[in-house]
């Protein structure tokens, strides 16, 4: 007997079963995951393929963080794998604890659609672990109010000047980092923006690193989509995720890129 299913598939729906507050926690949880399934995972090929899953699941989950709508058809078809195949390698994942596949209908019929499938957040390493025993003795260490107020005010001091730290990370290319300087200022803003060109230039060959794009090929679809991205912005469009918008426009340039031979030659 099917289960009722009673969620409708829209934006709303889509937000309210977001399982992460930034693009950040969801990509550590990511690389989690990834460890996880080299560890747990004997067959080589099938370690490829989960984490092949995985990152495209965790591409398309960063207009709602956490949460993707794809068809299993539509993976298959970025994954070149069979229907099947996305089948068992999403139950394995579920197994894994690692996602969960929530069934939805759409509006228009209430018939069913593709399922809007979750992340789920990485559990606490820290919540197994016992707390000290507290000594029945407290030692106490003599200081004089003045060296007290000393190191008070020099920790202050110190908080102050690294809040009030302002760099590009040494891993964004000069190139990018100088052009969306031009638009936003702050330095974790711009990592960020990179942080979404990064994760979508996919890993290709798990085996040996290698990425879809080489360096040259990301940074020009980087600079190409960020232009993009600022002429929509300017033409008038409300983005309410800056980071979700510009991550569809770099998953768009790269899908149609992979596909050109002069490109990718």
């Amino acid at each position: 007997m099917k289960k009722l299913i009673k969620i409708i598939a829209s934006v709303d729906s889509f937000h309210n079963l977001s399982t992460f507050d930034c693009i950040e926690v969801m990509n550590t949880t990511v690389r989690i995951y990834r460890d996880i399934i080299k560890t747990k995972v004997n067959r080589s090929d099938v370690q490829s393929r989960l984490i092949a899953l995985l990152e495209v699941l965790k591409r398309h989950s960063c207009k709602q963080i956490g949460v993707s709508y794809m068809s299993k058809n539509t993976i298959a078809d970025k994954l070149q794998l069979s229907y099947k195949t996305i089948q068992r390698l999403m139950k394995k994942l579920e197994d894994l604890g690692m996602i969960r596949q929530i069934p939805m209908k759409r509006k228009s019929d209430m018939l069913q659609t593709a399922n809007a499938i979750q992340i789920i957040p990485a559990k606490n390493d820290m919540s197994d672990k016992t707390p000290h025993k507290k000594s029945g003795k407290c030692p106490t260490i003599k200081t004089n109010s003045n060296s007290l107020k000393q190191n008070i005010n020099n920790k202050r001091k110190a908080i102050v000047s690294f809040a009030q730290a302002n760099f590009i990370a040494s891993w964004v290319p000069e190139q990018f980092g100088k052009l969306a300087n031009c638009f936003y200022h702050e330095a974790k803003t711009i990592n960020e923006f990179w942080k979404v060109v990064r994760q979508n230039n996919r890993i290709i060959n798990h085996v040996k690193g290698l990425r879809a794009f080489t360096d040259q090929q990301e940074l020009h679809i980087g600079i190409k989509a960020f232009k993009e991205f600022v002429m929509k912005i300017k033409g008038g469009n409300s983005v309410k995720n800056i980071f979700g918008y510009f991550n569809g426009i770099v998953s768009n340039i790269m899908d149609k890129l992979y596909f050109d031979d002069e490109f990718m030659s």
